[in-house]
Parts: structure tokens; sequence; C-alpha cells
């Protein structure tokens, strides 16, 4: 068999050519390392070997000589006995040519383009004939050595605190290259890759070979692109890299350059010199990020975006503010001098506000090159890296309202620290969901301003990396290393970035290796920790002084035209700063133009029925489908108002059962020739005859209803989390799979004719809290027309995204003055699965709510002002029919707060748990229907058809919870039966079920559904109601988890204002105090579920506390 027509030989040799023969060069080097070690040292000049704290990231090469090309000592290419092309791979190799000059044919058309260059050399340049093959593929693996690791050998660090060991792979000599070969010229061919190889040079001396590769791959900039696997990327990037000529700007773009880095510097000194003792976070060390920052803005915009949304921690934030962003000067410094709140103005709400440092903005500014974008830079907590999935979320929702298939024209850039881009695990949960479908934005560019110290944590404490990036060559990112004191260097590979993103639609890293002058802070004493780094700092002239004395030294500025510049910067400053002093905040820009009309929580809005449905109408609405209502909704009447995003036209028309059977039938309908999972078609039968027959509505049809008709109206409706397509507990099924094709069918996307694909989204997760979470709060804020829902497997895991609870869902819109209706999920209950698959934690909830337990709001009906002046809701609904309106009303609200919902888990089929089609519309008589229309319930009064005074009733039990009895769902498929643990009843039922048994007319059972705002309104008509009555408190959390510890005070003071009673007089039902949320033990947890129902309904009183 000839080698060439051996398979695995083949593939050896191919490997070695057209990969850049990475199989055999490490057996090359290892060899070559070996003969030469006998040669003796082939460095002219070697670099030190540095202790092993040296691969962490704050050091780097420097050399007096760095522009000159490596001098190699002399080794013959005779002693290289053990090269890779010596012994059986040079057989392969000449075996493969002398079948190559048999028959061009009949090898590989790489081999084929190889030999031809190799032998054309003859006819190119008879002085080269001397070069031999393996000249060739080792001048080869020069050359790569470069691109994969010449980034080592860049001079990043501005402060030269160290220098960094040089990879061997860098020296000629291991190669078999000597000083003499220098001048030597090489035959490097035509190759199909980009960079200096692709071009009409085929031959080149050694020394213009490694002035190139030294000139690209070793100054100011380090590349790292090779761990690519795309052929065509990294060759976008050599070309882009390896340009013959180096980048030059003319003296009108340097004078651009010069203008902004002036008002980068400046804009920190002044602030420095006004509030000396003032924490700014400033940017010094690293001023040229504005620059660099604003000529990406420049260039994206050239090349089709129109917007951007930013987020950015704290330190320089001011900076990108003033002067990226374009946020007012004299707002600033009237923020830095305490400022004053607004005043005299109906219905402006200011909230707690936040420190200056934390504060976003957005605003519409011209670029360079003539056009206009708009910036946005999102409020954030001190909490790093916590804001970047809520930007990518932000930037997916503007993308689908700007009809932005292609990704192309809404960016997102988050500006991330050194040690949290290492150190925080959301940066990894951000960057992982860049490439999934429904989360994916088409390329986030990530900027990190390396201060080479996190705080006051070395590197090599800080991450296990060598650089603080690392993390995104997971992605298959580029990362360009660039020296913070070269603005040029920074100005490039910020465009670079944006010519990537746009043309790749995939992540990139800018990593600037700056310094911090002042430490974390201006009042922080940085030598404490680091002496030896602010010893040098503070001799180290500033970027801009380095930029204006090369200018100066080039002849194309003069020292007049600098200080003109700078004059013209104080001036301005000096002018927004007296200005300052007299500045009043207006109306504050409540958020973006979606939210025109939208009340804040000083305005009063009036109360909307959840069982009519509402026509909204926007023109961006009309690209995505919506036109189409005027076919598929015969019975609604609706008009059109042509402005942007402005105004809007409501019509309200009444859900007839109709209507609801219309879209009913849409979302339990599959097509004929799908075929799902017996199981699962059975569902879909059932859920058919209960839009048929009008009854029998479970918690899966309820919840789509409410999706499908707030789709009717033009709503857009996004549901995100790990399993929820099919839900956790096999109850959704909102995407069903064809079991024998595998395709997928979801009815949601087919309620009305040619409904854009996007307009309902359904999606499974990746396995993340916090970054999912964080997406989808992004996503919520951008409109207010749509119905945003993360969904998270059980409640108990939610507190994987505490910090979206604590810093944003809870306090944002106190803090940043930022509305969102975000709906939250979280399956709680007890039913024996143990501590970990029992509790959303709803105590956490309840103590993070801000209304006082010891005043009764004004209570009312027509407005909602309590529920406005809140800062969420919390709800623990338990029919089918309250958890359709609680979603509807999310939307049909002149306001937005986000909705927790304890969401169940066993009555997602609870034989009890059902509602009639009549619960949802807002017909006169039906039973849904009382004094306010067809709404949410925020208290189901008992359903044994009470008076308004019952004076025979000795309890009354209130409750809001889960309970715990454990119940299996079968489902007879084939010859098995699939047993569905869905956890415990909800305490209610099993009350109700109790007092059936004990025949106990006289108890009262009440659901309080709304927990927070609490209904002291509806409290108060049930204590009424029933005045004799003892009160209980049931609930099936132990005493010190759950709403106990809530509700006691509240339920209190609305009993107090009644002359009820006082604390005391509150009986407590329910687990005793623990630290874990529920036993492990199933015995023991039936024990105390049945001990709890049993308690509630005994005949004696109940002693307090229980």
């Amino acid at each position: 068999m000839k080698i060439h027509e051996s398979p695995q030989v083949f593939r050896e040799l191919r490997l070695i050519g057209m990969t850049w023969f990475k199989a055999a060069s490490t057996v090359a080097k290892l060899a070559v390392r070996r003969n030469l070690a006998q040669v003796g040292s082939y460095y002219l000049t070697r670099t030190r070997v540095l202790p092993s704290q040296s691969r962490y990231f704050r050091s780097t090469v420097f050399s007096s000589k760095a522009q000159a090309a490596p001098v190699p000592r002399p080794v013959p290419l005779s002693r290289l006995t053990d090269s890779f092309l010596d012994g059986t791979s040079s057989v392969y190799l000449e075996e493969l040519q002398r079948a190559w000059e048999a028959d061009p044919d009949s090898v590989d058309e790489s081999w084929d383009n190889f030999f031809r260059n190799f032998v054309g050399q003859a006819t190119t340049s008879p002085g080269i004939s001397g070069q031999t093959i393996q000249e060739s593929m080792q001048l080869l693996l020069l050359v790569r050595a470069y691109q994969v690791n010449g980034h080592m050998k860049a001079k990043l660090d501005p402060l030269r605190l160290e220098e960094r060991e040089v990879p061997d792979d860098l020296n000629p000599a291991l190669y078999g290259f000597s000083e003499a070969d220098l001048d030597r010229e090489f035959f490097i061919g035509v190759w199909r890759m980009a960079g200096f190889l692709s071009e009409n040079r085929p031959v080149q001396t050694l020394r213009a070979i490694l002035t190139r590769l030294e000139q690209a791959y070793c100054g100011s900039i380090g590349y790292e692109y090779m761990h690519i696997a795309d052929r065509e990327k990294c060759n976008w990037l050599r070309d882009k890299i390896e340009t013959p000529t180096p980048r030059q700007y003319n003296q009108q773009h340097r004078e651009v350059i010069l203008d902004r880095l002036i008002w980068s510097t400046q804009f920190e000194n002044f602030l420095a010199t006004k509030w000396t003792a003032a924490k700014r976070f400033g940017l010094e060390g690293g001023e040229t990020l504005i620059p660099g920052m604003k000529e990406m803005f420049d260039r994206a915009t050239d090349l089709g975006v129109e917007s951007i949304v930013i987020g950015m921690s704290h330190r320089g934030r001011l900076n990108v503010l003033g002067n990226v962003v374009r946020k007012s000067l004299r707002q600033i410094f009237s923020e830095f001098s305490g400022g004053t709140k607004p005043v005299d103005e109906v219905g402006l709400y200011t909230g707690t506000g936040d420190v200056k440092y934390h504060l976003g903005t957005s605003y519409d500014r011209p670029t360079k090159g003539g056009k206009q974008i708009h910036l946005s830079l999102v409020a954030n907590p001190s909490h790093l890296e916590a804001v970047d999935p809520v930007v990518v979320g932000k930037t997916r929702a503007k993308q689908y309202y700007f009809n932005d298939v292609e990704r192309k024209k809404n960016l997102g850039v988050l500006i991330h620290g050194d040690g949290s881009f290492a150190g925080q695990g959301v940066v990894y949960e951000t960057l992982h969901l860049s490439a999934l479908p429904n989360y994916t934005t088409g390329g986030t560019i990530h900027i990190v301003v390396n201060n080479q110290v996190p705080f006051t944590t070395d590197p090599n404490a800080g991450r296990s990396s060598q650089y603080c990036t690392d993390v995104a060559k997971a992605l298959n990112a580029p990362i360009f290393h660039v020296n913070g004191d070269d603005v040029e260097a920074v100005v490039h590979v910020c465009e670079l970035a944006a010519e990537w993103r746009q043309t790749f639609h995939s992540d990139v890293v800018v990593d600037i290796v700056c310094y911090r002058r002042f430490g974390h802070n201006e009042i922080d004493e940085p030598s404490l920790t680091q002496p030896k780094m602010y010893q040098i700092i503070r001799n180290h002239p500033s970027a801009l002084q380095i930029y204006e004395k090369k200018l100066l030294e080039s002849g194309q500025v003069t020292q007049e035209d600098i200080d003109r510049m700078h004059h013209k910067v104080n001036s301005i400053l000096n002018e927004e700063f007296m200005n300052s002093k007299d500045y009043i905040p207006k109306r504050r820009d409540w958020l973006s133009a979606y939210w025109s009309g939208f009340k804040s929580p000083e305005q009063l809005s009036r109360v909307r029925n959840t069982g009519y449905v509402r026509l909204v109408y926007r023109l961006p609405l009309l690209l995505h489908g919506s036109l189409y209502l005027l076919i598929t909704s015969l019975y609604m009447v609706f008009s059109i108002v042509w402005s942007y995003y402005t105004e809007e036209t409501m019509v309200f028309h009444r859900v007839k059962p109709e209507i609801l059977k219309n879209v009913g039938k849409a979302i339990t309908t599959l097509p004929d020739n799908f075929k799902p999972h017996r199981a699962v078609k059975k569902i879909f039968e059932q859920r058919a005859q209960m839009i048929e027959t009008g009854e029998g509505i479970d918690w899966a049809a309820g919840e789509a209803l409410a999706f499908a008709t707030l789709l009717v109206e033009g709503n857009h409706v996004r549901l995100s989390g790990q399993d929820v397509e099919r839900g956790t507990f096999s109850h959704r099924h909102s995407v069903v799979h064809d079991q024998e094709t595998g395709e997928k069918y979801c009815p949601l996307d087919h309620v009305l004719l040619n409904q854009n694909e996007e307009m309902f989204t359904v999606s499974n997760s990746s396995l993340s809290e916090f970054g999912v979470l964080g997406f989808e709060l992004g996503y919520s804020m951008e409109n207010p027309n749509s119905l945003v829902i993360w969904e998270a497997q059980f409640g108990d895991f939610a507190n994987g995204a505490q910090v979206i609870f604590d810093q944003f869902l809870s306090s944002g819109e106190s803090k940043w003055l930022r509305q969102t209706g975000l709906v939250v999920l979280l399956p709680h209950g007890y039913d024996g699965q143990g501590p970990e698959h029992s509790s959303a934690r709803l105590e956490r909830f309840l103590q993070m709510s801000d209304d006082n337990p010891y005043v009764i709001p004004e209570m009312d009906p027509t407005l909602v002002k309590q529920i406005q002046e809140c800062n969420w809701q919390i709800v623990n609904v338990t029919t089918p029919a309250n958890y359709f309106h609680v979603l509807r009303r999310q939307i049909h609200r002149e306001f937005r707060k986000p909705l927790i919902v304890m969401s169940p888990k066993n009555l997602l089929r609870h034989k009890d748990c059902k509602s009639n089609l009549s619960e949802f519309d807002d017909v006169q008589g039906h039973p849904g229907f009382d004094k306010q229309g067809t709404r949410f319930k925020r208290l189901i009064k008992d359903q044994n058809d009470h008076s308004d005074l019952e004076e025979g009733i000795r309890r009354l039990v209130l409750c809001s919870g889960k309970g715990t009895l454990k119940i299996f769902y079968k489902l007879d498929i084939d010859a098995w039966l699939l047993d569905l643990p869905l956890g415990g009843s909800h305490v209610y039922y099993e009350l109700d079920e109790e007092r059936k048994k004990i025949n106990g007319k006289d108890i009262a059972i009440c659901r309080v559904e709304q927990l927070f705002p609490f209904p002291y309104d509806l409290i108060q008509r049930e204590l009424k109601r029933y005045p004799n009555a003892e009160i209980v408190w049931c609930q099936e959390e132990p005493m010190n988890m759950g709403a106990y510890y809530y509700i006691a005070p509240r339920l209190c003071t609305a009993m107090k204002a009644l002359g009820r009673g006082t604390m005391g007089d509150i009986k407590y039902v329910g687990r005793a105090p623990s630290a874990a949320t529920a036993t492990g033990f199933y015995q023991v947890h039936v024990k105390e579920q049945t001990e709890l129902v049993q308690k509630a309904m005994q005949t004696e009183p109940i002693k307090y506390p229980y």
C-alpha cells in the first residue's frame, strides 16, 4: 500500500501541512530542546526565568532593543538529528513527494499546493536553492508560534513592574535557525491563510519575517485568537493584525483622540480639585478607556449599530456618564454637592435615590461620522458584574422591538474589572448565554479595565489563570490585551472589536492593562499593600502626558494647540460647575419612549378589569404581525393611533365565553399529521374538553388562556427558565415533540395568523438562576407591553439569584426610578421531599416588602394607591382563574410592579383546584363576577355561602400556602404507570377536607391570595362578618419561616382598628421553629401535617402561640 493511500498516514500528513503541523510540532520542540541542550546556550540574550507568580498578569517583558529582531545563536542543521522530519516522519514526507512527482492528482490538494510552491522556488529566486523542506516547515512553525504566544512577549504593562518569561517557542534557534540565517531569503509561498503569508511576496529574509512578527504580535497589543477553531475567523484576524503597514492615524484623527483624552483626564482632575474628600472611583490610570469607547461607538455606528446598552461597575462610571453617554455635567456636579430633590411637581416620584456612581442615564448623541446613536447606561449596585445579564437581556429585548432580526442594530457593551471578570461566577453565566437561540444578542463587546490589583489583592491570590480574561476562551472569543498608556493602541483594538462583533456576531474581549493612581478609591492608601507598585505610579506620567509628548515630537501638533484644547475643556467644566449651583432637577426621564404615559408611584392610576381584552396598537407592533388581529379577532372593536411609541388607544371589550373558546381552541389543537407522545395527546384532548364544556379548567389551561388573550391584545409574552417548555412537573407542555420526527410544535405560536415567531417565546434556559433571572429582568425593563416570566425549577433554588432579588427587583424602582413588570414563578410546597425541595423562602420576600405593618394605608376601591406605592407584589393563588387574572393584571395597569408568585406543585392537577370558564370572562351572573367585575381576588372568602354577618362562627382560619399530603398523578402509558410526585395539596384544600370530615360548620376558612400588599380592607370585611370568631393563622411552614411573622403584626393592626383584640389574640397553627425548612423523613412530614390540620379544626380553643 502506498503511503498516500493509507487513510491514517494521510490524515497525519495533512494535519502537519494544513493545520500548521500541530501534531508534529510538539515532537519537534521536545526533540530540538534535547539536542540544543547538548550544544550549550543558544540565546544571544536569555530572559530571566521568573518565579511562579509571573504567570499572573501584572508584568511583561521589557527590552531596550524591543524593535530589533531576535538574533539567535547558530545551530547547524546537522546537529538536529532527531527532528520531526527525520526518521519515520521524513520517510512519510519523501514518499509523499515521490507520489506527487509521479502524479500530482494522487495527493491531497493541500499537499499539491505545498509541493508546487516549494518546487517553484527555483524559478522564483535562484538565491534560495539551498532551502530545504525541513526549513520551510520549521519556518511555518515559527510563524505559528508568534501567532499563538506572541502576546507573552508583548509590552502590555505600563508600569513594567516585572518581566515575564518569554516562551522558548518564540526563539528562532529552537527551529534550527542561526544568526547567519537572518539575511537569507526564504520562500514562504502563497498559502490558503491570511496575514503576510497570503501576500504576493513569497520570498522574504528571515530578518524581515521576524521584524514583522515582532511588530504585529509583540508591541503594545497582545492578541489571543488561535484558540478559535474557525479558519475564517482566524484568517480575518490575521488580515487585520499582520498588515504590512502599521496602524497610522492622520493629523485630524489624532487631534480627535487627543481632545477626547484631554476631556477624560481633565474631568477627573476637576472632580479631584473641587471635591477632594469625595469618593468617586475615578479613572486615573485608565483614562484611555474614554477615547477607546468613543472610537468603538463611532465605528459600530458606521457599521449599522443604532443603539448601545452599556453596563459597568463604579470605577470610571462618572467619566463614562459625562464624556461618553453625555449626562449633563451640571447635574453630575450638583449630585456631588448633595443636590436637591425635585419639588412642586405633581406626580413626581424621587424614590430613595442612590450614590452618584451607581446611577444610569440615556442619551442620543451624534458620532464622528455624522450619524446618531442612542446610548443607555444601566443603573447598577456595588455588586460587581451583577448588571451583566441585565444588560444582555435589555439588548435582546431592544432587538425584538426594533425587529432587528440580524442583530446588527442593537449592541451590548460590558465594562468589567480584572478581579471581578475572573472571580464572579455570573460572568461565565452571562457568557454562556451568548450563543443560546433565545438569549443571544449577536455578540457582546467586553472591555476589561485591568487595574492589575483588585482592591488590595495581588493577581496571584485572585485567580489561577495567567490572564483575568481566560474565562472567555471557553466561548472562542478573541481577546485583545492592550497597554493602557498607548491611547492609539487602545483606540485600534476598540475599533477592531466593533468590526469583529458586526462581522461575526459573537463576543469579543478588550483587556486594557492599566493601573489605579489613587487605589481602590480616592481616600484609600494603596501603598499599605502594594508599596512597590505605588512607588512607581507616583513617578509615572499619565497617558495624556505620554501622548502629548508623542504628538509634539512628531510635529503634528504644537504646544499652543494643546494649551488651547486644555483651556476649552477647563472653561466648559468651570461654566457647568457654576451652573450646577442653581441646578433644579426637572421631571425625571422615566424610561424609554415605550413607557410614555405610565404612572409613577405618586400618580393615581385606575383599576382595570382583567376580564376585558385591551387592544393596544403601536407602530412597531404592527411590524410584528398585530395587523392580523383585524382578521382573527372577529369580536373586537379597535382603533389605531399612528404615533411613534407615545399615544395609545384602549378599547375594552367583554371577554365573552365564545372568545375564550376561540383562543382556547387554538391552544389545544395540534396539527393533523403531528404525532405527540400518547400521554401528551391525552392531556391536550382533556384540555380541549375543558374548553368545550367550560368546566374543570386546570392550572396549565388557565395559564395558557392568560398568555393567549394577552397575545391577541398585541402584547409580547416571554417565559423562560429551566424546564419551562414541558414544566418541571410535566404539566405545561407548551412545546410538544413529534415522537417520530422529533419536530417541535408550540400551540401558542399559532394564536394569530402569521404570528411573529418571537411574539410568544417559551425557552428552556441554561442551568443558571443568577444569569437567567438577570437576563429576564433586563428584558422586562425595555417595554411595558410585555409579560416576561422567569420560573425556577423549584423555588428552593431561587436563592442562587439572591443578588437580583435584593439589589434589583425589590429596590430598583426606589433607587433608580426604573419600573419592571417581571413575573417570578417559584414552586413552593411541603410534600415530604426534604429541605431542598419544599420552600421558596417566602419569608425572605415578605421581609423585603416595604409597607408599614402598623399603619393601614388608604384603601379606596376605585384606585390602586396601595399597590402603586409598594415595591412589589407577593401572591399565593389557589385557583386557575385567579392565576389567569393575576397574570393579566400585570399588563392591565398604567404602572408596572414585579410579581412574586409562590406557584403550586400538586395544585397543577388537584381534583378540587379547577375553575369554570365563566370565572375567566366578565359576564354578570357568572361565578367569577363580583362588585368589582372579573379580576384578581386578593382574598377568597369562605365558600359556604355565608351572609354578611355570621355570629355563630367560632373560628376564622386564615391561610395561604401549600400543604404536604403526597399524591401521585397516574397515566396509563402502554403497559406501565408513570408516577409523578407533584408535591402536597394546598393547605386550604386539606383544611376544607378535614372540616367536612368533622362537620365543622362553625369554622370559616379564608384564603389570603395576595400577601403583599396586605389586603387590610378585605381582612376587616371578614373580621366584621365573624364578630365572635377565634382568629387563627395556619401555615405549613415552620413558625420562623413562611408568612407568620409578616402576617401577625398586620393582622393585629387590622384587628385593633375594629376593637377585636391584640397580638395575643392571634393564634398560630403550623410547624414549630426550625433551622431547616423541612424534615427529610417522610413519616415525620406526614405526622406534622396531620397534626397541624387537626389542630386547626380542633373543638377546644387553640392555645397561644402554638
